[in-house]
This record gives structure tokens, sequence and C-alpha cells, in this order.
């Protein structure tokens, strides 16, 4: 899907010292977790905090990712992590997940990711529906 199809949510990243290996590169790794952080911060930002999810007896777990890394992330880059919803079913979620780096002509992509995310009961971790209240809101 191409970004003027749907509404993609957004989240600043700035590249830390912390971020990179010792050639100042982003490891690749942590591309996963900028973009963990733009998932937590878009069900945050429709009612979905921590402490939302922390009340209802499911937890979220990522099943399958696809990674096609672009272009490098450096140090001090200011990057764009998108996420939006592209497929969802009773248990299971998807999203297409971009980092980009802000340029003066635009941003540049430097990965893309198709995330899988499953929910699962707290206790037994077997699949269970997705809340219908969070099911709506991603609408």
């Amino acid at each position: 899907m191409s970004k003027t199809d749907l509404a993609y949510f957004t989240w600043p990243v700035r590249v830390f010292i912390e971020d990179t290996d010792a050639g100042g590169i982003v490891y690749y790794v942590n591309y996963l977790k900028f973009m963990e952080r733009a998932r937590t911060e878009y069900l945050r930002n429709l009612g979905f905090g921590k402490e939302a999810i922390f009340n209802e007896s499911v937890v979220f777990v990522v099943k399958h990712v696809d990674v096609d890394y672009k272009l490098p992330a450096k140090l001090d880059d200011e990057l764009e992590v998108s996420a939006v919803v592209v497929e969802k079913s009773g248990a299971t979620i998807v999203f297409e997940q971009r980092v980009e780096k802000k340029t003066r002509h635009g941003n540049e992509l430097l990965c893309l990711a198709s995330v899988k995310i499953a929910c699962v009961n707290r206790q037994s971790l077997k699949p269970t529906r997705i809340p219908k209240m969070m099911l709506q809101a991603l609408n």
C-alpha cells in the first residue's frame, strides 16, 4: 500500500549513540525497537495505553516480521517511524511500518516492514480475540 492510500500514524525518533554500532550506523535490530515504539504510541493515541491493555486479560506478541532494509540510518539522524493497520482478524493485526529519514527534500525510505501481532490470553498465552473496543478503534 502507498502512504496516500491510508492514514499513517507517525512517531519521531532521533538516533542516539546507543542505537548505533562502532561505525555510527544504526544496528539492524534497533529498527524493530523504533517500530515497537511507533505501534505502542499509535495504540496509546487511540486510547489504549499500557494501563488500558493491562486491565484486559490479554497481551500482544509479535508473531511474524518481514523487514526490508533499504538504506542505513546514522548517528543524530531525525527519523519518522510510521505504523498503519493493513489487515486484522479476530486475534491478529498486521501493521505496515516505515522508517524514514527526514531530509531537506522530503523523507527518504530507510526500512519497510510488515509486522503481524497476535493477541493472546495473559495466563495461558494462547490466541484469543482482540477486545472489541480495540478492533472498533482500529477501523
